[in-house]
Formats: C-alpha cells, sequence, structure tokens
C-alpha cells in the first residue's frame, strides 16, 4: 500500500491518494481495514484526508512522494489514465 503527500484542496482540507502496486482487491481491502468508505474511491486510489496519513502508515502504508506513487501505479499497470477517466 502506498500513500501520497496531501497536496490536493478540498473541502476545506489537504487530501492525498491511496493505492496498491498489486491489486484492487487488496486496495479495497486495506481500505476497509482502516474504515475508508467505498465512495472515497475513484478509479484507481481512493481520496484519503491529511489527517487519516498516520494511521494509514501505522496500518502499513508506505508514504511516498507522488511522483514515485505514480511511477508504482503506472508500472502496476493498475493506473487509469486521464484519457480513461474522460471516457475517450
Amino acid at each position: 500500500m502506498l500513500v501520497d503527500k496531501p497536496i490536493w484542496p478540498a473541502h476545506g482540507m489537504l487530501w492525498a491518494h491511496l493505492v496498491s502496486d498489486e491489486s484492487l482487491a487488496e486496495l479495497h481491502a486495506f481500505a476497509a481495514s482502516v474504515g475508508i468508505p467505498r465512495r472515497a474511491f475513484d478509479r484507481d486510489h481512493y481520496d484519503v484526508p491529511e489527517e487519516r496519513i498516520p494511521e494509514l502508515v501505522a496500518a502499513g502504508a508506505v508514504a511516498v512522494t507522488g511522483r514515485e506513487l505514480v511511477r508504482r501505479l503506472q508500472a502496476s499497470g493498475l493506473r487509469v489514465s486521464q484519457r480513461e477517466r474522460r471516457g475517450l
């Protein structure tokens, strides 16, 4: 499990991305185990608020840079491209 630095502002707070570089099943299982609701899932990642990061790391997620997170997600074949997100 990987989590990047929270740099995405929304709803008055900063958000990070939680991903798996193994499988979506692993990602969903981890998210469920730490109480992240399924509605936070966005195609290849969960959006998580900044204050949850210490808890996620304590549960086994590895803090990485945004660049590293994307690189590993792409290498795993799980990355959903911007083109796919737009439905093209």
